[in-house]
């Protein structure tokens, strides 16, 4: 019993050293790959620390450590009959002490006799002790040669593992650079496009404001021809049809470069638009051209690649801010914008040249409508020019007629003076006669009479000359409201033939209207 006992006590610090040993002594300086997920934790850092200069997102602290290893104690065997070993302070059990049986021989034979004797063991236990060592060892045996096949089945399945995950990586990594070409060759092709279809804007954008300017000339225009219009005098000044049609054209021309103003504001939000669409595709195709850089590096490594290097906890940190969806629909996105403003543009060209051949026809026929007034009017006034003056020079004969026929009434009344004279004389004369002489004959009669009707013939000369005087002042009014009313027309008319036609003589817009 004390053999087995002593054999169990031998077997049981073998055992533990063999537990022991197959710890590590330490877990400083181990991969991070190898770092254990569960155990026994890592031992306390006892040396000084020296951290790198860069830190990395993924780890907070990278240092290189220096810790104290401490190596397990001893056990030593000892015995009585010599100078024990230091037995260190790790140690919580004492020595196993056994007896000498050679030099305890010479101290106490009978004891070391007895000893001897007790200390056989028999041949049934020799052959035992052989079989259980047999078969232990088989046992051993088969179970290392076991843990063997376990462990080059474990590494060749990593093995496989490892590659195929390698090899499932790089075709993930292969497949994701074909999105990323595609994409990039998408945003490639509408940025070119967005682009060939803004080279034309700043164009459309100066055709406008020309086209702005261009109707600042007409209008002026319209306005020095209401301001010259305005210089007519007396009766000339009538709202006739020409001052209906520039206040038309005025109104139409301002209309027209509001309009073309409020185009021209389109086409400047367009063109910011356009270029905020155009920085967004920029930035886009930067961004896959740097991220196809770096997905082809990644597709390129493998396991004899240079620079290749642990960083442990990298798989922890996940700095993604969009899934694959989310970025194919950011990508999408991008090109609907500029394809929308590609349209928008098109149709905002397309309405501007509209607006502007509109404006320009518009323009043109307020500008015709205008000037074909003026000629009317021009006509008009010059027809009752002409026959003002037709009126002017018969004013001017009848004029002339009258002041001789009022010279002849004149003379007519001067002639009646001397047969007045001789008649009256003749009464005043026979008034002398004497008596019975004084006869109221007929030669009396005829005399009397004859004063009479001197008298009254002169009295309808005067009244004839009265009304021939008042008729030749009627006259002389007629002929000053003619000469007035033609110096008006012909004012009017050197107005509006000479100042305005002189200023409409020749459209002021070209090169406008494009077909």
């Amino acid at each position: 019993m004390s053999n087995h006992h002593d054999t169990a006590n031998n077997a049981l610090p073998t055992q533990s050293v063999m537990y022991s040993q197959l710890q590590p002594w330490s877990q400083a300086g181990a991969p991070p790959c190898m770092e254990p997920v569960g155990g026994p934790a890592v031992p306390t850092r006892l040396a000084a620390s020296y951290e790198t200069t860069q830190r990395h997102p993924w780890r907070p602290k990278m240092a290189f450590e220096m810790i104290e290893i401490k190596h397990m104690p001893e056990q030593p065997v000892t015995n009585q009959m010599t100078q024990p070993c230091f037995v260190p302070q790790g140690m919580k059990t004492e020595g196993m002490i056994f007896p000498n049986l050679v030099t305890g021989f010479e101290r106490n034979p009978q004891h070391a006799a007895r000893a001897a004797l007790y200390t056989r063991y028999t041949n049934n236990e020799w052959h035992s002790n052989n079989l259980g060592i047999y078969g232990e060892s088989n046992t051993n045996r088969n179970l290392s040669e076991r843990m063997r096949n376990d462990a080059v089945r474990l590494m060749r399945e990593t093995d496989e593992t490892a590659t195929a995950g390698q090899r499932d990586a790089g075709r993930r990594l292969g497949e994701r650079i074909t999105d990323l070409t595609f994409w990039r060759n998408e945003l490639n092709a509408e940025l070119e496009k967005l682009i060939g279809e803004m080279s034309d804007i700043n164009e459309l954008q100066r055709q406008c404001g020309k086209a702005m300017l261009d109707l600042e000339v007409p209008l002026h225009i319209a306005q020095e021809c209401l301001f010259h219009r305005e210089a007519r005098q007396g009766m000339e000044k009538v709202h006739d049809n020409v001052e209906k049609a520039l206040l038309l054209e005025i109104n139409h021309l301002r209309n027209s470069r509001d309009r073309l103003k409020e185009l021209h504001e389109k086409i400047a939000k367009q063109a910011i638009d356009c270029r905020g669409a155009q920085h967004l595709l920029e930035i886009d195709v930067t961004q896959k051209e740097s991220t196809m850089g770096i997905d082809s590096m990644c597709h390129r490594l493998n396991n004899y690649s240079r620079g290749i290097t642990y960083f442990g906890g990298i798989e922890k940190y996940d700095p993604t801010v969009s899934s694959q969806d989310s970025w194919a629909l950011a990508s999408s996105e991008h090109v609907k914008r500029s394809q929308a403003e590609r349209a928008k543009l098109s149709q905002l060209r397309s309405d501007s040249q509209n607006v502007v051949n509109a404006v320009a026809s518009s323009v043109w026929d307020f500008w015709n409508n205008t000037n074909n007034a003026l000629d009317r009017r021009s006509q008009e006034m010059a027809g009752a020019k002409n026959r003002v003056q037709l009126h002017l020079q018969k004013v001017q004969q009848e004029l002339f007629d009258m002041e001789k026929h009022l010279f002849l009434l004149q003379k007519a009344i001067q002639d009646k003076s001397n047969p007045l004279k001789v008649a009256q004389t003749r009464l005043e004369a026979r008034s002398h006669r004497e008596g019975m002489e004084l006869c109221k004959d007929t030669a009396h009669d005829r005399l009397v009479q004859e004063v009479q009707d001197i008298q009254g013939t002169v009295d309808v000369l005067h009244h004839k000359l009265q009304e021939a005087e008042a008729t030749h002042q009627s006259l002389l009014k007629t002929r000053c409201i003619l000469e007035e009313d033609l110096r008006n027309k012909v004012n009017a008319l050197f107005i509006d033939r000479e100042k305005c036609m002189s200023l409409r003589r020749s459209f002021p817009i070209s090169n406008l209207i494009r077909y």
